[in-house]
């Protein structure tokens, strides 16, 4: 087991962490000095000496950026996947430009990292538990590897909607999941693109809804 480091041991160890997330190569010892406002080059390669005494790091003298890191996983612990407040109207829909934010997951909640987030907004899924104001999860997918039935998310005239897909006899119909909403049939819209096929969802639980659930 590694031994206990002393705080700029610690801090240097984590900086080594970061720049090397950042880049593909570690810090030269200069460039470590720098950071920590240490003038000696001989100072720096004494802390780097106590990390690989012991046992977190190991050091090759005679290369400036000689470090190797042991036993940490360097691999992101969540995918950060951007939510899009927006959509393009016309191609591509979903421009970087209309990116609002990003949301942190555990990669073992996603089907791949090129999910994304959008917002739905009214009740026109909610027989599919989508409400009003849920985050849907949605992956890249062409029309053509949809399966009838499934939930998307969709572009019309320049508006992202949450539907059911339904393709046959030459027609796609968006279906919702509420009787008090109208299929759309989506050759009436000149401006229409699948987005991505959902496959999550989360909501944010408010104080007034957790006080109405009855137990």
């Amino acid at each position: 087991m590694p031994e206990t480091l002393t705080k700029i041991e610690r801090r240097i160890l984590d900086y080594l962490v970061d720049y090397l997330k950042l880049n593909t190569y570690q810090p030269s010892i200069r460039e470590i000095g720098k950071r920590f406002a240490i003038k000696s080059t001989k100072t720096v390669s004494e802390h780097l000496q106590a990390l690989a005494d012991k046992g977190y790091i190991e050091r090759d003298p005679s290369r400036s950026r000689g470090v190797k890191l042991l036993d940490l996983d360097l691999e992101p612990a969540t995918v950060r996947l951007p939510y899009y407040g927006k959509i393009a109207a016309g191609r591509p829909a979903l421009l970087r430009e209309n990116v609002e934010g990003a949301f942190a997951f555990d990669p073992d909640l996603l089907s791949g990292s090129d999910n994304f987030v959008l917002q739905a907004r009214g009740d026109s899924m909610e027989g599919m538990g989508i409400l009003d104001g849920d985050f849907v999860i949605a992956e890249p997918v062409a029309a053509r590897g949809l399966e009838n039935g499934d939930i998307i998310a969709a572009r019309i005239d320049g508006e992202a909607t949450v539907k059911r897909f339904f393709s046959g006899d030459g027609q796609i119909v968006l279906e919702p999941a509420n009787p008090d909403y109208a299929p759309i049939l989506v050759q009436e819209f000149e401006d229409f693109s699948v987005l991505g096929r959902v496959v999550g969802l989360f909501r944010r639980i408010t104080p007034a809804q957790t006080a109405s659930v009855e137990a």
